[in-house]
């Protein structure tokens, strides 16, 4: 019965929050990466280089770094509600105010300025989720909202470029156009956030007095197991742990290779020569790869209560599809070399963001997930610079993507050798409970 009981309480908070966070993140990547297909006629329009639109692209992730911390700080003060609003607010604004960029000197600018409003979003969610879900279902209920990345990209991508197509309408660029239509939902997200987020647990009228306790029972049982296990206890010893270090150089390593190959996918298919709008089209197909394949590897991360060897796996498999599409070359066989990179690349993001709550305890998790979380989006600048930096000396996107493999082979090396094996239980019961959330729904 007390089985039945947990399946129930979890999928009924996972309906009632995740899928708004996820309609949240869609929004918000599609604002971060839609750059790349602007790209496709802004960077003749400004003159932009692949080198100077590489280096656009990646500073936004500069202004990310800076306001981090601060922000996920500031959210667990005043509340996930409220600050999730603000932060979806002023993103919005300057996603839009992107329509103005005149040159390479605007562009860099707003592109940093978009990051400094984004900030503290994404490791904002990740320590939410933490207060609703107890640690043995959290690497499939991340991976859920995750997939949130290859869904906006493989919707995006499509929308993107046919939104291309307004161009002249109303005497504005088809990239204009784009950065407009595309920044007002994050407005109005702000709207539903202040109105359906719900900041604690305690809080949770939608939740009966004997949901909220078995949830409050199951976080404190967490929160005991973190005392005794959790080597890293305040925010200051979280900046200076070394596996905390260790930690954000793997995702650095993952989001370089993620963003490296997000911005410029849209320019690989290009030079192969299809339209933007087929473009768009087979710009979806390996992020509907990565949807599975995070999916997935989520629940199997969680079904054997194993971190540290699927990360390894994701990263060895990332690092096998950009080397293969780097060989193939401009061949239709490079998109599924794509789609294989894909599913490492975006498979790893539920093994990975369910390690930092096993080494971090009290204070040090709301600061600890937003430095690994801003010292990891580091590599948003370096993986687009690499791309932008190899595609001018060698006249070709292949050094780019062996540059990014590389990426994922140093976080492939990082993990085997200074992450611990960290075995937890499965959820009691049928080991795919939470794989039914993100799939199935309620019964």
């Amino acid at each position: 019965m007390q089985q039945i009981s947990e399946k129930r309480v979890v999928r009924k908070i996972f309906w009632r929050v995740v899928p708004l966070l996820m309609a949240l993140y869609v929004i918000s990547f599609v604002d971060r990466i839609n750059v790349g297909f602007a790209a496709l006629t802004m960077n003749h329009d400004i003159g932009l280089t692949p080198y100077l639109f590489g280096w656009g692209a990646g500073i936004f992730f500069f202004g990310y770094f800076i306001f981090e911390i601060p922000s996920n700080v500031m959210m667990a003060k005043v509340g996930a509600r409220r600050w999730i609003a603000r932060i979806l607010l002023s993103w919005g604004l300057f996603a839009c105010a992107m329509a103005l960029v005149r040159g390479p000197a605007s562009f860099v600018a707003l592109r940093f300025l978009l990051g400094v409003a984004e900030a503290g979003f994404f490791p904002g969610v990740i320590l939410y989720l933490t207060y609703w879900f107890p640690a043995r279902y959290r690497a499939r209920i991340v991976a859920a909202f995750m997939l949130s990345i290859p869904v906006s990209i493989a919707l995006g991508a499509p929308i993107s470029t046919l939104i291309l197509q307004m161009n002249g309408l109303l005497g504005l660029k088809g990239w204009q156009w784009l950065f407009v239509i595309e920044g007002l939902p994050a407005i109005a997200g702000a709207g539903l956030a202040l109105t359906l987020l719900t900041d604690r647990p305690e809080e949770a009228r939608w939740l009966t007095q004997g949901e909220r306790a078995w949830l409050a029972q199951a976080l404190a049982d967490d929160a005991a197991q973190a005392a005794t296990t959790g080597t890293v206890s305040g925010i200051g010893q979280a900046l200076v742990s070394p596996i905390v270090l260790v930690l954000a150089f793997i995702y650095l390593c993952a989001t370089g290779s993620n963003l490296g190959l997000s911005f410029f996918l849209p320019q690989i298919i290009k030079q192969q020569g299809y339209d933007n709008i087929e473009v768009g089209l087979l710009t979806a197909i390996p992020y509907l790869a990565g949807c599975a394949g995070m999916l997935a590897i989520g629940q199997l991360s969680d079904r054997f209560g194993e971190r540290r060897g699927f990360l390894a796996a994701t990263m060895a498999i990332a690092a096998a599809g950009l080397i293969g599409a780097g060989m193939i070359g401009t061949s239709a066989w490079s998109i599924a070399a794509l789609s294989l990179a894909a599913v490492g690349i975006f498979g790893c993001k539920g093994p990975f963001w369910s390690l930092p709550a096993s080494y971090l305890r009290g204070p040090a998790i709301a600061g600890g997930i937003a430095f690994i979380n801003a010292i990891g989006n580091l590599g948003g600048f370096v993986g687009p610079f690499l791309v932008g930096l190899f595609k001018r000396a060698s006249d070709s996107y292949a050094d780019g993507l062996y540059a990014l493999a590389g990426m994922c082979i140093a976080g492939l090396l990082a993990t085997i050798l200074f992450v611990r094996t960290n075995r937890e239980p499965s959820p009691a019961g049928t080991s795919a409970a939470a794989g039914e959330l993100a799939v199935e729904g309620p019964k």
